[in-house]
C-alpha cells in the first residue's frame, strides 16, 4: 500500500509540473504595447498547448534609465518569481554609437538586470531585440551615419542587444533578425505602421512567434492563433521565419546565458547507437532510450537487443529550468532473408540501378536505410506499385522498411 501512494504521488507532483505556466514579465514601451504583444505571445501558446502568465511595465516612450527608477517598473520585478524578464529600450538608443550605448543603455541594462536576479537567481533577463525603422533613423542620421538606412540601423541593434546578453549572461529574442528574414524573403507582407516604426498586426504577430520560440525551444509553424488583418497564409510565411531564425541559430541568441537546451544527434553501428549531446547551459542529463532503459551520462552508448523503432528522449536540465528534446532511430535486423520474408512485400529489380519499383500489398510507411543506419529518406505509400528514382543513390545495399498498423517488413536490395 505504501509503494502505491508513493507511485500515486509521484504521479501527482508531475500532474502538477506539467500543469505550471510559464511567468514573463514584460517591460518595454510602445513596441511592447502595440496590439498588445504579451496577450499575443499568451494566445500563440496556448494554440500550441503552453500555458503563459504574464504582466507587463509599457509606457511609452520610456527607456531603460526611465524603467530602472520608476516604482511600478520595480515593483512589478519584485512582484513575483518571474521565469523570464523581458527588457525592450526605446527604438533608437541601442542603434546610435557605441560610445553612445554604452554610456546611456548599458548601465540601466545591468541595473534592473541586477534588481531581476535580486528578486529571483532564476529569472532569465531576455533582450527584445527590435527592428529597424522602415528608411533608417532620420531623426539621427546626419549625426551618425550608419542608421541612415534599415540594414545599417538593423545591424546595430543586433550588435547592442547581443552585448547587453553578453553582459549580463541574459538570452535575446531575436525579434529584429527575423523581422530582416521577412522584409528579404516575404517583401510582400507589410510590418511597418504608416510611421515606418511601430509594427502593424504582422510585425506583432511576427514577435510573437519569435517570443513563442524563444521562451519555449519548440517551432510554432501550425500554430491555429491568428488576429486582426493577418491572413492564414501571411501567418505561415511569419510562423516560419521567426522559427528558422530562432531555432536554426539559439546558441547565438542564449549562448551566453542560463536556460538550458536539450539538443543532440547519434550514429549508428548494428544495433549500438552512440549519443553526440549537443545540449547547451545544462547541468544534467537525463536519457529515456524508447526500450525502458535510461541513462544519466552525457554521451551514452546504448545497445539495443531487437530491431525496430525507438523514441528517444533527452532532458537537459540545470538547477533552475529544464528542457526535453526527442528523436527516433531505427534498428534494423542484422541479417535479412529475403527468401525467407513475406513474398507480398519487396522491390524489384534487385539488384537496382536508377529506379526501384515497389510492391504495395497495402498502404504503409517506406523508410530506406543505408546499412550503417542512417535513413536516406521516409514517405508513405498507397496500396499498389510505386516508383522510386535511384540515380543518385551510391552504390551499396540498403534496407527497406516496410511500416504498416500491423508491423514491419523488411527487405534487402542492392545497387
Amino acid at each position: 500500500m505504501r509503494i502505491v501512494l508513493i507511485i500515486l504521488y509521484l504521479h501527482l507532483v508531475l500532474l502538477i509540473s506539467y500543469a505550471q505556466k510559464t511567468k514573463v514579465l514584460f517591460i518595454g514601451n510602445s513596441y511592447t504595447g502595440s496590439h498588445n504583444l504579451p496577450f499575443r505571445v499568451q494566445e500563440l501558446a496556448l494554440s500550441m498547448g503552453d500555458s503563459i502568465e504574464y504582466d507587463m511595465a509599457v509606457f511609452g516612450g520610456y527607456t531603460f534609465n526611465l524603467h530602472s527608477t520608476n516604482t511600478t517598473t520595480l515593483s512589478k520585478i519584485y512582484s513575483k518569481a518571474w521565469d523570464y524578464v523581458v527588457l525592450q529600450e526605446q527604438s533608437q538608443i541601442p542603434a546610435l554609437s557605441p560610445s553612445y550605448v554604452a554610456a546611456n543603455c548599458f548601465p540601466y541594462a545591468h541595473k534592473l538586470d541586477s534588481h531581476i536576479t535580486k528578486n529571483n537567481a532564476c529569472s532569465e533577463t531576455v533582450f527584445f531585440m527590435t527592428w529597424g525603422r522602415k528608411n533608417g533613423d532620420a531623426m539621427n542620421c546626419a549625426s551618425y551615419p550608419p542608421v541612415c538606412t534599415y540594414n545599417g540601423m538593423q545591424a546595430r541593434l543586433r550588435q547592442s542587444y547581443l552585448q547587453m546578453a553578453t553582459n549580463e549572461h541574459g538570452s535575446v529574442a531575436p525579434v529584429g533578425a527575423a523581422w530582416k528574414m521577412v522584409r528579404d524573403s516575404f517583401p510582400s507582407i507589410n510590418l511597418y505602421e504608416p510611421d515606418e516604426s511601430h509594427p502593424t498586426e504582422q510585425g506583432t504577430y511576427l514577435a510573437a512567434c519569435v517570443f513563442y520560440c524563444t521562451l519555449f525551444h519548440k517551432s510554432c509553424v501550425g500554430s491555429s492563433y491568428i488576429f486582426g488583418s493577418v491572413t492564414p497564409t501571411e501567418a505561415y510565411q511569419l510562423q516560419y521565419a521567426a522559427t528558422r531564425v530562432t531555432l536554426d541559430s539559439l546558441a547565438t541568441w542564449q549562448g551566453t546565458g542560463d536556460i538550458p537546451h536539450a539538443q543532440f544527434d547519434y550514429t549508428l553501428t548494428g544495433a549500438t547507437a552512440t549519443f553526440n549531446n549537443q545540449s547547451m547551459n545544462a547541468t544534467n542529463y537525463l536519457w529515456d532510450f524508447g526500450d525502458s532503459f535510461s541513462s544519466t551520462a552525457v554521451n551514452p552508448i546504448h545497445t539495443y537487443s531487437s530491431p525496430g523503432t525507438y523514441v528517444v528522449t533527452l532532458r537537459a536540465s540545470n538547477s533552475c529550468k529544464a528542457f526535453t528534446t526527442t528523436d527516433t532511430l531505427t534498428i534494423l535486423p542484422l541479417q535479412i532473408d529475403n527468401e525467407k520474408q513475406d513474398k507480398h512485400w519487396n522491390a524489384y529489380p534487385n539488384p537496382f540501378r536508377d529506379v526501384l519499383y515497389l510492391n504495395m500489398p497495402e498502404s504503409a510507411v517506406v523508410s530506406i536505410y543505408a546499412m550503417n543506419g542512417q535513413k536516406i529518406s521516409s514517405f508513405y505509400v498507397h496500396q499498389g506499385m510505386h516508383v522510386v528514382q535511384t540515380n543518385n543513390w551510391k552504390e551499396g545495399r540498403y534496407m527497406l522498411v516496410f511500416t504498416t498498423q500491423a508491423q514491419n517488413y523488411y527487405y534487402l536490395i542492392t545497387k
